[in-house]
């Protein structure tokens, strides 16, 4: 903006921004379930199955998805 940059380009650009911290926050979430929450769930210890779903509902709660 402070070298005049067209706005809608500036909007652009924040919104490609957006789009790959999606993708990398998908991706980041997609190997935790496919690992801590798999180890977890599958385990012994029932605080950590209860910290893993919490640690989820947290998450879904977080992005508006509950």
């Amino acid at each position: 903006m402070e070298d005049d940059a067209y706005c809608v380009d500036v909007v652009n650009q924040i919104l490609a921004v957006q789009r790959a911290l999606k993708k990398v926050s998908g991706l980041v979430l997609d190997r935790h379930l496919h690992s801590c929450v798999t180890s977890a769930i599958r385990g012994d210890d029932a605080k950590a199955k209860e910290r893993v779903l919490t640690e989820l509902m947290d998450v879904f709660e977080a992005t508006g998805k509950v």
